[in-house]
């Protein structure tokens, strides 16, 4: 049987996320029965979950769960690399915690990546940048400017929250060293680089209802900006 992974890291989720995540994963195993799915969660520092809690909840639910925990708050790519580290699947997905694309969405990038691809890349539409704030949806599609004229990346929307790849490509997943905000971006750097020939494809994603995103922190704007310089010097 194929084996899917799924990963999804954790940083102080909001109340009842336990329920979304188990009735977004069993609706994808219904929808999915060719395949097994193992999902893995990665308790990135949280000061809000209850782990023993949390852990009894899922497990009931879903017996085969992994749990990845740690003290200290890293940041999304040290999580997902974590998560990345323990998988087994002949395929890897990660999203966010909230589970936060129509299951039509996960299902379109997982058919995808099963014909055609190395690795697909979620992308955003206009409707996806309605749910933005202004500050953060200015940075993105300058961001998308950037990644298609200057460094030339097989895809220039480096940064929605769902993708999947190969088992072949998680070395190079593995090979990533940003901890916050842009290691999407070097992912798909390193994955355009011309030494690695993979079959990077991207599909348009689309948000659930009621997903709204929070302002990003200056001072993570800043410390990500010091990343993209790093990624820029490298091309």
């Amino acid at each position: 049987m194929t084996s899917l992974d799924i990963i999804l890291p954790a940083y102080n989720p909001l109340p009842g996320w336990e329920e979304t995540v188990i009735g977004r994963f069993q609706s994808l195993e219904k929808a999915l029965p060719a395949f097994k799915i193992t999902l893995f969660i990665v308790n990135d520092g949280s000061r809000t979950v209850d782990e023993p809690s949390s852990i009894m909840v899922l497990r009931k639910a879903i017996p085969d769960i992994q749990w990845i925990s740690y003290k200290d708050n890293k940041g999304k790519g040290y999580a997902l690399r974590e998560g990345v580290q323990a998988s087994t699947g002949d395929y890897i997905l990660y999203t966010d915690i909230d589970w936060p694309y129509t299951e039509g969405s996960m299902l379109g990038l997982i058919n995808m990546l099963v014909e055609k691809g190395d690795a697909v890349i979620g992308i955003r539409d206009e409707g996806y940048y309605a749910h933005l704030p202004l500050s953060r949806r200015r940075i993105s599609r300058l961001l998308r400017k950037i990644n298609a004229n200057f460094l030339r990346l097989k895809v220039d929307d480096t940064q929605a929250g769902l993708k999947g790849f190969t088992k072949k490509v998680k070395p190079i997943f593995l090979a990533t060293t940003i901890n916050r905000y842009l290691f999407d971006l070097e992912f798909i750097y390193l994955l355009s680089s011309k030494k690695n020939a993979f079959n990077v494809l991207d599909i348009p994603i689309t948000l659930r209802p009621g997903i709204t995103f929070s302002q990003m922190n200056k001072k993570i704007l800043f410390q990500e900006a010091r990343n993209f310089l790093m990624i820029w010097l490298k091309s």
